[in-house]
């Protein structure tokens, strides 16, 4: 049964969403901000780069996108959606082919300061698509074939974003397609598999520069192990072995069979993703890695993010130093401190205190936002809404994880508070799709 919501918005994701962008516009001029220790830095006091008038430009027109996003019906847009996706695609396309330059990704479009980034805009056309196709079928994600046509959706526009290569962004796709899935009823293993070969793929193609930075020697059988030759062969042998257990599992029914096919099939299909991986990822991307596993490897290097976020984070303390009397961003130290790193900004200046209202409005919006999901008047407005949730809440946990030292570095912005037109508006967007959902209806209990 469907009824009307009796308010024709959410107030409370609203006043969050609200919140944390006028918290991102504060920051990104404490960013840009110099010589905030009355005046003895010996950076020239004044205003900044002006970062934060952009800023406040780009949450006008997405708050305008957003009024729109929330006044269309579900109808409409899943309607729109396979236009929109192919519009997307398009666009990444084109980025390939003549696009921007940024910090080794060919990524963006635009001339100067004029430019979007298109892979965290298509995250949203994606996951209207996904919805589409999942309430197109209703419960046949449990079957194998539907799952992996499903994950085709989000794979595609993946592939194009690793071409840039921007390996951040695209990985974001993923916990929306996990999120979708899962509240459309998919096999929980069809699930792990995902997880666990993916995982794996990474774990090997990271292993000969573990190796060579933590272990502080040259390993003759990770060297190995990591050949491509030597990675197709075991891909191919473990596909037999994962197809002659399937035959097995068929003909017998024995559930050994069933799990030798599983685990051979997880690792074949993590040698295949170690093969790309080694392909697509550029050497700077992998040394984040191992400078995750431990920054003083590279302090100079690939290390000196990590290492100066947390000194930064640990710097302010239970209540901050106060607002632009931060040494480690008005001093500098702190690199892409209004985009990648602007949490640790928050908690130099505004300390653990600052740091946990950050986050408690990133819950009320997840919270929300699963609320919405659940109570949702049809499957489309479902599943858009959980992964909107699975969107929202990755850029949050690996964006504030980077700042701790727990996530590796990835450059994934802290959507609503990070400098950005492009993130800024794909998060706006979706929260006016989730109060659209909230808006025409909900099911009673």
């Amino acid at each position: 049964m469907k009824r009307t919501s009796p308010l024709p918005f959410d107030a409370t994701l609203l006043a969050a969403t609200a919140g944390l962008v006028v918290i991102g516009i504060l920051f990104i001029y404490s960013s840009g901000h110099s010589g905030g220790q009355g005046g003895s830095s010996p950076i020239p006091e004044g205003p900044g780069t002006g970062e934060h008038v952009r800023q406040i430009i780009w949450a006008v027109t997405g708050i305008a996108a957003m009024i729109l996003a929330a006044r269309s019906s579900c109808t409409r847009m899943r309607e729109l959606s396979p236009y929109l996706y192919a519009a997307g695609l398009a666009v990444l396309v084109l980025t390939l082919l003549g696009g921007r330059q940024v910090r080794g990704a060919r990524s963006w479009l635009g001339v100067g300061i004029l430019g979007i980034q298109p892979s965290e805009l298509c995250k949203v056309t994606t996951a209207l698509l996904l919805g589409r196709y999942l309430a197109g079928i209703g419960g046949a994600i449990r079957e194998l074939p539907r799952f992996l046509l499903a994950l085709a959706i989000p794979a595609i526009p993946m592939g194009l974003i690793l071409l840039q290569p921007d390996a951040g962004t695209a990985a974001v796709y993923l916990p929306v397609f996990l999120a979708m899935s899962f509240m459309a009823g998919a096999r929980k293993r069809h699930l792990l598999f995902l997880a666990a070969s993916l995982s794996l793929g990474v774990a090997l193609s990271v292993l000969p520069t573990y190796g060579r930075w933590i272990m502080g020697r040259y390993a003759p059988l990770l060297e190995l192990i990591a050949r491509p030759e030597l990675l197709g062969y075991l891909a191919g042998g473990l596909g037999i072995v994962a197809a002659l257990a399937a035959w097995g599992a068929r003909a017998s029914g024995r559930g050994s069979f069933y799990w030798t096919m599983y685990v051979a099939a997880v690792a074949a299909v993590a040698c295949v993703i170690a093969l790309g991986v080694g392909v697509v990822i550029r050497e700077y991307q992998m040394m984040r890695l191992i400078a995750f596993l431990d920054p003083r490897v590279d302090p100079r290097g690939a290390g000196w993010n990590t290492i100066q976020s947390l000194t930064a984070v640990g710097s302010g303390g239970l209540t901050g130093k106060g607002f632009l009397q931060g040494t480690q961003s008005q001093y500098r130290f702190l690199p892409q401190q209004s985009t990648d790193f602007i949490f640790s900004v928050i908690a130099e200046e505004w300390g653990f205190l600052g740091g946990l209202a950050v986050c408690g409005m990133y819950l009320i919006i997840l919270l929300r936002g699963l609320q919405i999901a659940y109570r949702a008047g049809d499957d489309f407005g479902r599943y858009i809404s959980a992964g909107f949730v699975g969107m929202l809440g990755a850029h949050m946990l690996v964006n504030v994880g980077m700042s701790l030292g727990i996530m590796p570095i990835t450059g994934i912005p802290l959507i609503f508070v990070s400098y950005g037109g492009s993130s800024l508006w794909a998060g706006l967007i979706a929260v006016g799709l989730l109060l659209g959902v909230h808006r025409q209806g909900v099911r009673r209990g």
